[in-house]
C-alpha cells in the first residue's frame, strides 16, 4: 500500500500522540516512513498473543530529539496519517509552520 500524503523530509509536520484518553501535539520535522516486510519476528521478540505486526517504521524528530517507533497504518489519506504503535495513536498532518 503506497502513502498517500506527500511526505518531505524538509518538511513540517503536526503530531498529536494520543493514549488513555490523553493527547499531546507537537510539530516535528525530518518525517520518514520505511515500510516493513512481512516477515515474522523471531520466537524471543514476539509472543504469539501479539496483535497484528506493524506494517511501517515510522522516524521523526521534535525538539531536536530523534523518534522511532514501529506501528501499523490505520488511516491512509491525502491530509493526514494515523499509526497504532504500541497502545498510541500517532497522528501526523502537514503543518504551514516552518521551523
Amino acid at each position: 500500500m503506497s502513502i498517500k500524503m506527500p511526505v518531505k523530509f524538509h518538511g513540517s509536520y503536526r503530531v498529536a500522540v494520543r493514549h488513555g484518553g490523553f493527547e499531546r501535539k507537537e510539530i516535528c520535522q525530518k518525517l520518514s516512513l520505511i515500510a516493513l516486510s512481512g516477515k515474522p519476528k523471531a520466537a524471543s521478540e514476539s509472543d504469539p498473543g501479539d496483535g497484528p505486526a506493524p506494517s511501517y517504521q515510522i522516524t521523526y524528530y521534535t525538539f531536536g530529539c530523534k523518534r522511532m517507533v514501529e506501528g501499523k497504518l490505520k488511516e491512509n489519506a491525502e491530509d493526514r496519517l494515523v499509526f497504532d504503535a504500541d497502545g498510541k495513536e500517532y497522528e501526523f498532518t502537514p503543518s504551514e509552520t516552518a521551523c
